[in-house]
């Protein structure tokens, strides 16, 4: 009987900690692009704001909600081709539409939402760093403000701009990882960036993942390690993961909130005008170039004249 013999861990945890210490002061030129996403309008979306003492994991409820592969396929491959991007600007696109929709629906204006974005965190900003053996919980939040423009999606010329408009907006942003940096490793910019509001919403779009019938699967998403007494950090989550099936990719979202800041009516409402938007995106999204494609400094507006001047000729 042969005993195993790992390999070494290139870099330990322990190591990346103190890497992103070091690299904290670096990115200190950040901050007023951080700071100008934060500072900005971002109606109420629950009853009240959340209160600590009220507002733990323990009362947290959830909503599953699920497209068939006939519906998913086109958002997880054709439309993020057709715009050169990547599944989450289509994700995107359609939440920042549904939430502003939404919140027409009960008083509030304007067309920009502020959300938390949330990463796997093993990002390769170092050369000599390898987190390939790394045990342990990389993630990253940062905040990213997106303004599709319209609360439509109706028709080509909505749903393409609400793409193109949220793909530059997600392309404008800093490295995700200099947020977490100059929020909690450097003195100097934590108090500022503390000071401002935090995003309601919080969205993690977790890829894709193989469905089988064997003795190994996906552990479902509910299933955590939460202290029940932990205060809630968002008023709405959304979990995202695509579950490759024999019979297709299905697109599984999972909403949870803290009780009594929203009830369950008011956000199947919203999951159910997300899922609106993005077949909305999907039957018209045509697809164009936007100014990051190019090498050459191009306006959108130049972009979309010269292609339809390409389409006609």
């Amino acid at each position: 009987m042969r005993v195993p013999v790992l390999e070494p861990v290139p870099t330990s945890f322990r190591t990346w900690a103190h890497r992103l210490h070091d690299e904290a002061p670096n990115r200190v030129g950040e901050l007023d692009h951080w700071a100008e996403i934060l500072d900005g309008p971002d109606p109420r979306i629950g009853r009240r704001p959340l209160d600590p003492r009220l507002d733990t994991a323990a009362t947290l409820r959830s909503l599953r909600r699920t497209l068939p592969p006939a519906k998913a396929e086109p958002l997880l491959a054709a439309v993020p081709a057709a715009f050169h991007g990547r599944v989450n600007d289509v994700l995107l696109a359609g939440l920042a539409l549904a939430v502003t929709h939404w919140r027409r629906r009960r008083g509030a204006r304007g067309t920009s939402v502020l959300l938390d974005l949330e990463g796997h965190g093993r990002a390769e900003i170092f050369p000599d760093v390898d987190l390939s053996r790394t045990v342990g919980w990389f993630t990253t939040i940062h905040p990213v403000r997106l303004d599709p423009g319209l609360t439509s999606w109706s028709d080509e010329r909505a749903a393409a701009q609400a793409i193109k408009k949220v793909k530059e907006q997600l392309r404008a942003l800093p490295d995700p990882l200099g947020y977490g940096m100059l929020r909690h490793l450097a003195p100097e910019t934590a108090q500022k960036l503390a000071e401002l509001p935090r995003p309601q919403i919080v969205f993690n779009y977790l890829g894709r993942v193989a469905v089988t019938g064997g003795d190994w699967n996906l552990v479902p998403t509910e299933i955590g390690g939460y202290d029940p007494g932990m205060p809630v950090a968002h008023v709405l989550e959304v979990n995202v993961t695509t579950h490759d099936r024999p019979d297709g990719p299905h697109l599984e979202a999972v909403w949870s909130w803290p009780e009594g800041v929203l009830d369950e009516a008011e956000v199947a409402e919203l999951a159910e005008t997300w899922f609106e938007a993005l077949a909305g995106l999907a039957e018209h999204g045509a697809g164009g170039h936007t100014p990051s494609d190019l090498l050459v400094d191009l306006d959108q507006e130049e972009i979309d004249r010269i292609q339809a001047a390409w389409e006609k000729r």
